[in-house]
């Protein structure tokens, strides 16, 4: 009998802030199933974010996907711990490793050192390798890229302090204001919209302080959402194009993809913006969207999968807003809704990840 392909699936656990602290969830307390509600040991109910929430479902979601399609899979939670990562890969020594890891500990930029460690020990992985996790995660440089590549952007500075700021003469108001370095929309809402130097500036003070990392700022661009899922690496398939409807949308918030709108489930701007998949472009302009979202896949280095998110101006201008390799795969996710669409099972999706993976390897 052939040996089934063992798959570990690696994951970093999210953490919580408690009252004593942040903390991982398992060590917090219980996670209700179905909720974003964590029960701590003290009986207390901590509220968080489906971000976190979403990493679990992820985990859970592709290993019963994995384990449909015949292969041997095994779940590893990294918490914090890289030594114990280690160890588990030169134990197990699995014949794929099925990333699901988006930070180490508190930090961002983990994700990338953790697919760097996949790297120097030799074992397959799913995904995009670590200078383009890096890359994406590195706003600006990112932005810079997509520019040399003539990839329409919206124009932007970056400001290293919120000390004396200055508005820069190329671009105009309304700008948006984002942290440089984090992903999943982090540091984003209402007021990241900015109309005046005085909101600038406040603004810039805020992101610097508050995530201790340079301020990105952006010509803001009114208009439509669009993301684009792609799947695949010698041809890549584009995956039915999503919009992000905005049309619930209370008259007192910015049209934006805000962290609440993304993650915090209850809150107005969360209830009010829903994903349309396919979305209602012509097939003209989808032909364009297509284009330049498979041009900045190839351009930043994207593997095996991606989403690419794009505003779409009145007149049908197009501008890319970021690149995210290795998105959220949740079978509720903008992801997996697209490769419905195309008329992947959430097993089969997981499976052709799974396949250009091990292609990859092979081909080495």
């Amino acid at each position: 009998m052939r040996r089934k392909q063992h798959i570990a699936i690696v994951h970093s656990e999210p953490t919580v802030e408690t009252r004593h602290g942040r903390k991982f969830i398992s060590e917090a307390g219980v996670l209700q199933e179905g909720t974003n509600k964590v029960t701590l040991q003290t009986g207390e109910q901590v509220l968080v974010d489906l971000s976190v929430v979403g990493v679990m479902e992820a985990m859970e979601d592709i290993r019963s996907g994995l384990v449909s399609l015949g292969y041997k899979s095994t779940v590893f939670n990294v918490n914090g711990n890289i030594h114990r990562l280690i160890d588990f890969l030169e134990k197990v020594r699995p014949d794929l490793v099925f990333n699901l890891c988006e930070s180490h500990g508190a930090e961002s930029m983990g994700e990338m050192y953790i697919a760097g460690l996949y790297e120097v020990l030799g074992i397959p992985y799913t995904g995009s390798p670590p200078l383009t996790l890096g890359t994406a995660l590195n706003k600006a440089r990112a932005k810079e890229i997509l520019v040399f590549n003539g990839i329409p952007t919206p124009k932007f500075q970056v400001y290293e302090s919120g000390t004396r700021v200055s508005v820069p003469e190329a671009m105009t108001f309304p700008m948006i204001v984002k942290p440089s370095r984090e992903d999943g929309s982090v540091g984003i809402g209402n007021q990241s919209i900015v109309r005046n130097p005085a909101e600038l500036r406040r603004r810039i003070r805020f992101i610097v302080e508050e995530y201790g990392q340079p301020a990105l700022v952006e010509e803001y661009i009114p208009g439509r959402e669009l993301n684009v899922a792609i799947i695949g690496n010698r041809k890549p398939c584009i995956l039915p194009i999503s919009e992000i409807d905005f049309s619930g949308v209370p008259d007192d918030m910015h049209h934006i993809v805000s962290y609440d709108a993304k993650w915090i489930k209850g809150t107005a701007i969360y209830e009010a913006t829903r994903g349309i998949c396919p979305a209602p472009i012509s097939p003209s302009l989808e032909s364009k969207v297509r284009e330049m979202a498979l041009q900045a896949y190839h351009s930043l280095g994207c593997r095996d999968y991606a989403r690419v998110d794009m505003r779409l101006t009145e007149n049908d201008g197009l501008y890319l807003l970021e690149v995210n390799p290795n998105p959220d795969l949740s079978d509720d996710a903008g992801f997996a809704r697209s490769a419905r669409r195309h008329g992947f099972t959430f097993a089969e999706m997981v499976g052709k990840i799974v396949e250009f993976a091990l292609e990859r390897a092979r081909s080495v």
